[in-house]
C-alpha cells in the first residue's frame, strides 16, 4: 500500500467544495457554510484537501481553530474528514496521519478529530468516546420507507394522519421561525442539553443562500403541525449538499398526544426526498437521559451509525 497521501490547505473555492460534497451524506459540520458561520463568530477556519497517491482528491476536512488555556491553540475537525470515495481502512489510517501532520499550529497545540465512522486509528489517542446517530436512506421508495417504520411508530403515524392535524410548511424569513427558536431556548434551559446555538440558525441560512455553486438545495426547512389556526408541533432541518440534518423539534402537550412529530417527520422525509435529498441524519441517540427521543428516532427504521470517538 502506497504511503503517498498528500494534503493541501485552503486551495478549493466554495463552489468546488460544495461540488465535492453535493452527492455525499456529509455532516453539516463539514459544510462550507458551517465554517463561514464559525469564522463570523471569531474562530479561524481551515479547509484541507487530502489527495491519494495518484493526486486525486479523496477527502475533505474542515477544522475550526480556537485559542485555549491562554497560550495554546485547539484545532477540531468535527465528523471529518469526509471521504470522497471508499478507502480501505489502512488507507484511511495513512490519510488521517498525513492530515494531522499538515495542520501546522504553533506550540502548544492540540489537533483533534471526531470521526464520522467506526475507525479507531492506530497512532492516535482517544480522548472522548464516540456517539451514535440515525441516518435514513431517502433513495428508497416511499413504500420501502413506510415498511421500515416500527409497528408502533407507524400506528402513531396512521392515527396522526386521521386526526385534525394539518402538515404545513413554514416560511423561511427569520420572523417566521423565530418562535421555534424561542421554544428551543426554553427546552434547553429546562432540560439542560446543548447544541448549535439557536442564534446561529439565521447565520446558517444567510450563508447557504450566498452559494452560487453546486449546493442549490441548501438552507433551512421548517414544517409545522397545525390544529385549527395554532401550531402544536414543529421541526427544523438543516439542508446541505445531498443531506439534511434534523436540528430542532418542539411539541405542545396536544401535539404529543396526537402524534404530531410522527406526522411531521414522515411528511418531511417525503418532501426532502422529492427535493433531491438522499440522506437524513436524525442526530444523536442517547438511550440514557434521552431514551424517549432515542426510541422515536430508532422507530423510523434508519441505520444506527456508531462513531468511534475523538482522537488526537
Amino acid at each position: 500500500m502506497s504511503q503517498g497521501f498528500t494534503v493541501e490547505c485552503d486551495v478549493l473555492s466554495r463552489a468546488d467544495w460544495d461540488a465535492h460534497l453535493a452527492g455525499l451524506a456529509a455532516p453539516y459540520q463539514q459544510d462550507w457554510a458551517y465554517g463561514a458561520v464559525m469564522a463570523a463568530g471569531g474562530a479561524e477556519v481551515r479547509r484541507y484537501v487530502v489527495r491519494d497517491p495518484a493526486g486525486k482528491a479523496c477527502g475533505l476536512a474542515q477544522l475550526v481553530v480556537r485559542p485555549f488555556a491562554l497560550m495554546a491553540r485547539f484545532a477540531l475537525c468535527t465528523y471529518g474528514p469526509v471521504w470522497l470515495r471508499p478507502l480501505e481502512e489502512g488507507e484511511r489510517q495513512i490519510a488521517l496521519k498525513a492530515l494531522r501532520r499538515a495542520v501546522r499550529l504553533r506550540w502548544p497545540r492540540l489537533v483533534a478529530f471526531t470521526l464520522d465512522d467506526a475507525l479507531a486509528p492506530k497512532g492516535f489517542r482517544r480522548i472522548m468516546t464516540g456517539d451514535a446517530t440515525i441516518r435514513i436512506d431517502l433513495t428508497q421508495s416511499d413504500e420501502a420507507l413506510r415498511k421500515a417504520l416500527d409497528g408502533k411508530w407507524r400506528n402513531r403515524l396512521v392515527a396522526a394522519e386521521k386526526s385534525a392535524l394539518k402538515f404545513t410548511p413554514s416560511g423561511l424569513k427569520p420572523g417566521q421561525y423565530q418562535w421555534l427558536l424561542d421554544e428551543e431556548r426554553k427546552q434547553r434551559a429546562s432540560k439542560g442539553y446543548r447544541g448549535l446555538p439557536p442564534e446561529m440558525v439565521e447565520a446558517w441560512q444567510v450563508q447557504k443562500q450566498k452559494t452560487a455553486g453546486a449546493d442549490k438545495r441548501a438552507g433551512l426547512r421548517v414544517w409545522r403541525a397545525d390544529l385549527g389556526r395554532d401550531a402544536v408541533a414543529a421541526m427544523m432541518f438543516l439542508t446541505h449538499g445531498a443531506s439534511a440534518t434534523y436540528h430542532i423539534g418542539w411539541s405542545s402537550d396536544e401535539g404529543r398526544k396526537l402524534g404530531a412529530h410522527n406526522l411531521i417527520l414522515w411528511r418531511a422525509m417525503l418532501e426532502l426526498k422529492s427535493a433531491g435529498i438522499r440522506s437524513l441524519d436524525l442526530g444523536g441517540v442517547n438511550t440514557g437521559s434521552g431514551a424517549g427521543i432515542a426510541r422515536f428516532k430508532l422507530g423510523t427504521g434508519g441505520e444506527l451509525i456508531r462513531r468511534s470517538g475523538t482522537f488526537v
